[in-house]
């Protein structure tokens, strides 16, 4: 049987080329239908990535964001139309709204009212430890970045809510696919 997933993705351009390559990945691998919701600034940046045809390909259907619940998700994600969401990768602004219960976005919206149903949060978020990290900027140069401590303990605190399950790398996605293939087939 088909599992359904919401792909939801953030304005973060870090890890954004893998995360699309291991969803490719996942997508010819298994017998999946990808729905991807994508934020205002996910747009944007898909864009200057040039990755918005790879995420169109690989989807069923794109959803942009209008509004906190515009395109409708949230509803299908919480009675069990989808399997699971997973977003990745995810902006520090998104995990710390999340971690506040701030849902004035489309994505942060779907996760806290989808965290009030059964359907398992996969989330990835970008800044996981304090320091300098490298990035790959739309044209392929590096750049650097110091990560701060209150987007550390952001991704902490998610780690700690309900329903949720961090990741931290777009090589997990496969195992996560698997895990839910598991659970579905012991339904």
């Amino acid at each position: 049987m088909t599992l359904k997933l919401v792909w939801g993705v953030t304005g973060s351009g870090d890890k954004l080329p893998e995360t699309v390559a291991a969803m490719a990945a996942v997508k010819q691998r298994h017998d999946i239908e990808i729905t991807a919701a994508v934020s205002i600034a996910g747009v944007r940046v898909l864009r200057w990535y040039k990755l918005t045809e790879a995420v169109a390909s690989l989807a069923r259907s794109v959803k942009a964001e209008k509004d906190a619940n515009s395109p409708f998700i949230t509803g299908p994600l919480q009675v069990g139309e989808y399997d699971a969401l997973l977003v990745a990768p995810a902006t520090a602004n998104t995990v710390a709204k999340i971690v506040y219960g701030i849902e004035d976005t489309m994505l942060t919206n779907a996760v806290g009212q989808t965290a009030k149903s059964d359907t398992p949060i996969f989330i990835m978020p970008v800044d996981l430890r304090e320091g300098v990290t490298v990035t790959t900027r739309p044209g392929g140069e590096k750049l650097e970045l110091r990560i701060r401590r209150i987007d550390v303990e952001n991704s902490d605190k998610l780690r700690g809510m309900e329903g949720i399950t961090v990741f931290e790398s777009p090589d997990e996605i496969e195992g996560i696919i698997q895990d839910l293939e598991r659970r579905r087939a012991a339904q």
